[in-house]
């Protein structure tokens, strides 16, 4: 039977990951951005930082951009990026990700598809949900409903981010 609850490499002394948060999103402002906001709220409450936060629009040079600026910042570790996942024509944050990720992490989609079955069925598998590595950073890119989130941080992100980024600099 396997345990649900299970974490397979727990870390020996909690380090703080520094971070950026983009929300991608044609439409959202700092104020309205509920999962902008709960991304740096559940990056805190877990002891990490938010050393930068953005918002900019679903154009996929400008998703680029801001990527290669913040591969170049020293200080920033991993980069969670939220919106922009779906199908929908607008919905370009996947296609720009995938074609800069020098690694990526297929497991993180695949177990955020089936976590997100668990709780929205069927409809999941819109999700383009994905995740690697871009410079010596941690990308992960999630939809920008708060639900899903509050679920890839707390289930996936917050529980293998300080043994992602040992490994990457190992």
């Amino acid at each position: 039977m396997t345990n649900m609850n299970f974490i397979p490499h727990r870390d020996q002394e909690a380090i703080a990951v520094n971070c950026a948060v983009i929300t991608v999103s044609d439409t959202r402002t700092p104020e309205t951005d509920r999962s902008g906001q709960t991304i740096q709220h559940l990056l805190q409450q877990a002891g990490h930082g938010t050393v930068y936060y953005t918002i900019i629009p679903d154009e996929p040079q400008q998703i680029q951009i801001q990527l290669s600026q913040l591969g170049d910042r020293a200080e920033i570790e991993a980069i969670i990026l939220n919106g922009g996942t779906g199908i929908a024509p607008r919905d370009t944050t996947y296609d720009a990700l995938v074609q800069l990720l020098e690694k990526t992490l297929p497991g993180f989609g695949e177990l955020f598809r089936w976590l997100s079955y668990q709780e929205i069925g069927s409809r999941a598998m819109a999700s383009r949900a994905i995740a690697g590595v871009y410079r010596q950073k941690l990308i992960f890119s999630v939809p920008g409903s708060t639900n899903a989130v509050k679920l890839a941080l707390e289930k996936l992100i917050l529980p293998e981010l300080v043994h992602l980024t040992r490994q990457l600099n190992s």
